[in-house]
């Protein structure tokens, strides 16, 4: 800012101190005074001066708002007061009032219907090259806007579902990889004597049930799956000669199976392989409840049918909806999924045994939980109901149960902690004292009465029941849960648990897997096996 005074003292100039002015090496005049033609006396000067130094401060921060706000070639009065006027005056400018003006129009259209006779653009081009054509009405094109945003909203919703779908039918498939596993084990069973070998070996087989050893129990018809639990199980014991593996598959599978623990042994832990068609115990009159549910109809057709029809999609939230599908998965009616609850009777001679899923994988020594002590309950259990996750982490009864069926209110509390299946260490000898077994059977024929209104998910809800008063908590890091469903899971805290549960659509083997958590379970997969290579499993 610069102060001039003509030589003849008949002006008085005010200016900018910017040099991309005007080329004189001074910016645009800001202000100029002309003064009479008469001479100037000193008491005029002096109350011109005394003016002048009240209105430079003034104009100076005038100057620098301009600058701030990027307009540094305004250099006329005309300008300023264009500029500055509406700040000076204390009003808003316009562009503020036509904000508050499109918001107030889009609250009057926001309960309002969108007339079905409405043309909608497709997208944002073709908006504003209908704007430039027609002449709309502030409403219309309210109307116009919010006509576009539901139809946006409702592709999205339709294309979630689908995805949601799409993804329910992946994760109940069989990779055509695993399924050519399958087969061409099934027919090395056949052709090769060696893959048909007894297992253990016929002097070991006293060994299945000494009570010294540290017995564990994986149902599964996934040939892939439980190598890599057994594979895991054995790399992270610190004692594997001690650990004895009970391998239960169904009919179908076990050629299969067999072959394959008969091709790799686990040396120098024991492996037996049997079939569900092994047990002399598993017989219709002893599990009739399960055959009710796999030749139940109405069953049949709630996990086999059509999972759309009847469920009313418009007012179902995708995550209610994908909690749904996954509740209808076909392994829920698999007598192999149901097998846990007879451990007791298949395995007569056992006192404890650790029982795990086929979608674990095991990173420490489990050896230690035999030696919990279970203060006389049956099961040893992760709680699912606190912890750090506050999805995986924070289940309850009423998540589980019907609250709403008189049935569930008066015998279930809907605040009673959840636990977790996948790794449970059982003391069959303390079990065997209980009606666990004959309370689940009940609670499952009631459910099958009411048409599945107790409860939807699975096998877990009537555990839940029939193991009440029956479970001690044990440390949450034995047992991770959520892999298969919680993409943010904290990959520190997957690092240390000492078992880690894929439990969830989005198992490792399958493409739909999460690929930052899949490499904990492919570490275990045995890829120089020529079974795995022409199969190409996992490529």
């Amino acid at each position: 800012m610069q102060l001039r005074f003509s030589p003849s003292m008949r002006s008085i100039t005010i200016s900018s101190s910017n040099s991309g002015g005007n080329g004189n090496g001074y910016g645009g005049d800001l202000m100029k005074i002309k003064l009479a033609a008469r001479q100037l006396s000193y008491r005029a000067f002096f109350h011109t001066i005394l003016i002048l130094s009240f209105l430079l401060p003034f104009v100076f921060i005038l100057t620098a708002l301009i600058t701030l706000e990027g307009v540094n070639k305004c250099s006329s009065l005309d300008c300023l007061g264009r500029r500055l006027g509406p700040k000076l005056m204390g009003r808003s400018d316009d562009s503020g009032r036509l904000v508050k003006d499109f918001a107030k129009i889009l609250n009057q259209v926001n309960s309002e219907k969108v007339p079905e006779n409405l043309k909608i653009p497709n997208s944002f081009h073709q908006l504003v090259s209908e704007m430039k054509e027609n002449k709309y009405s502030s409403k219309d094109f309210a109307l116009i806007l919010k006509g576009m945003m539901e139809k946006f909203e409702a592709e999205i919703r339709e294309a979630k579902f689908s995805e949601l779908m799409n993804k329910h039918y992946a994760a109940s498939a069989l990779p055509k990889s695993i399924h050519c596993l399958t087969l061409r084990l099934t027919d090395e069973y056949s052709s090769n004597a060696y893959a048909r070998r007894q297992l253990p070996a016929p002097e070991l087989l006293p060994l299945l049930s000494d009570k010294s050893y540290h017995h564990l129990v994986v149902s599964t018809d996934n040939v892939l799956a439980a190598s890599v639990v057994v594979a895991s199980a054995v790399q992270s014991s610190q004692n594997p000669e001690k650990i004895v593996f009970h391998v239960v598959t169904d009919k179908k599978t076990y050629a299969a199976m067999h072959a394959w623990f008969a091709l790799n042994p686990v040396s120098p832990a024991l492996l037996e392989v049997k079939g569900v068609h092994q047990f002399d115990w598993l017989t219709r009159e002893n599990v009739p409840v399960i055959e009710a549910v796999e030749s139940h109809n109405a069953i049949r057709n709630y996990y086999h049918g059509n999972h759309i029809a009847g469920a009313n999609l418009s007012i179902t939230t995708p995550r209610t909806f994908a909690s749904k599908l996954q509740a209808r998965s076909p392994k829920y009616i698999s007598l192999l999924n149901h097998l846990r609850i007879y451990l007791p009777e298949l395995f007569p001679d056992l006192d404890k045994v650790v029982f795990l899923d086929d979608d674990v994988v095991i990173q420490r020594d489990l050896s230690p939980l035999w030696d919990i002590d279970l203060n006389g309950k049956v099961n040893g259990a992760v709680e699912t109901c606190r912890g750090e996750d506050k999805w995986v982490m924070s289940k309850h009864f009423r998540n589980y149960f019907n609250f709403s069926n008189p049935r569930v209110a008066k015998n279930l509390d809907p605040d009673d902690c959840a636990w977790a299946y996948g790794m449970n260490i059982f003391d069959l000898h303390a079990w065997r004292k209980t009606d666990i077994i004959s309370t689940y059977h009940t609670w499952v024929k009631e459910n099958l009465k009411s048409n599945l209104t107790l409860w939807k998910l699975g096998t877990l809800p009537p555990a839940l029941v029939a193991f009440r008063g029956h479970v001690q908590p044990i440390n949450p890091s034995w047992h991770m849960l959520g892999l298969g469903y919680q993409n943010s899971t904290n990959i520190e805290n997957v690092k240390k648990a000492a078992v880690i549960h894929y439990n969830g659509q989005s198992k490792p083997w399958l493409e739909i897997g999460f690929e930052h958590l899949r490499p904990f379970w492919t570490k275990y997969v045995n890829y120089s096996n020529e079974f795995i290579r022409n199969c190409h499993v996992l490529e």
